[in-house]
């Protein structure tokens, strides 16, 4: 990447924009039965679970400003890089408060960095944006997102070499994020990304051979996973995304807390046993 293009990038930092919401009691009971729990219907005051602050502040452009993969078109509060594919690679959440339903709740994001990169699939650009969620005043969810943009798929690419998950795990649940679920999810978070729902798209202009399980439902069912086991909500989560897992294998979701219980190591691997997404939470501030 030139100077030039590089200076223009960088020009993003600092990019600032705000949305404002409602903390409503639907989109709750629509991810608590996507994911088959069993909580009661949630009541005004009731908390938001962990991470469920991406239920809101939901993007809803024009068809009109959308690109060829049903994604936003960039060039707005998102940089234009030049590289057509725009993927979650992961982030760092802290989790001072809960949130609760009825909230008036408000997201101010800022633009922190960019960073070009050169990895093995060609050249990467990698974003960071901070996301600061408050409610009646008080910061409730302070969260670092990390975007890469990519280049386009190639004839003969060949697929990401996975590494192997740990064999021993202390919590385990296995599923199928089947188009179903995969569905669902895009509907509640307003996701429109064909790589999520069009396996023709999948498969002829990115080279995968399913739907590809979309990196913050993966994200959620680790949280989940946490409140499967431990009563305490999360504090603190560190995550990144490793590995695809697709639509037609069945995965896993796995935890090893440590000894003292301070903290949790946590990771999805698909149905070879690759680790796909890894996170550590932590219930302490």
């Amino acid at each position: 990447m030139g100077a030039a293009s590089l200076d223009r990038l960088r020009g993003w930092i600092g990019k600032k924009e705000s949305r404002e919401d409602v903390a409503t009691a639907w989109p709750v009971i629509g991810l608590t039965a996507t994911f088959d729990r069993n909580d009661p219907e949630p009541k005004p005051g009731d908390a938001i679970p962990p991470g469920w602050h991406w239920l809101y502040f939901l993007e809803a452009k024009p068809a009109s400003e959308l690109g060829y993969d049903g994604h936003p078109r960039v060039g707005g509060f998102l940089p234009e890089t030049g590289l057509p594919r725009r993927m979650w690679a992961g982030g760092r959440i802290e989790f001072r408060r809960a949130l609760r339903i009825g909230d008036p709740i408000c997201r101010e994001s800022e633009i922190l960095s960019i960073q070009p990169k050169e990895g093995r699939s060609g050249k990467l650009v990698f974003v960071t944006v901070r996301h600061t969620v408050s409610a009646a005043g008080d910061v409730a969810v302070v969260e670092e997102h990390d975007i890469v943009y990519r280049e386009a798929a190639k004839a003969g690419d060949l697929p990401p070499s996975g590494n192997p998950a740990p064999e021993k795990t202390a919590w385990r649940r296995e599923l199928i994020a089947d188009p179903v679920m995969l569905f669902r999810y895009s509907a509640l978070t307003f996701i429109g990304h064909r790589i999520h729902f069009d396996l023709d798209f999948c498969r002829r202009q990115e080279g995968y051979p399913g739907l590809l399980v979309h990196g913050p439902l993966q994200t959620l069912l680790i949280l989940d996973l946490c409140r499967r086991h431990d009563a305490r909500p999360v504090k603190k989560l560190d995550y990144r995304a490793l590995h695809p897992v697709f639509h037609f294998e069945r995965f896993s979701v796995n935890g090893n807390p440590s000894v003292n219980g301070a903290t949790a190591d946590l990771w999805t691997a698909n149905a070879a046993g690759n680790v796909a997404m890894r996170a550590t939470a932590s219930w302490t501030q």
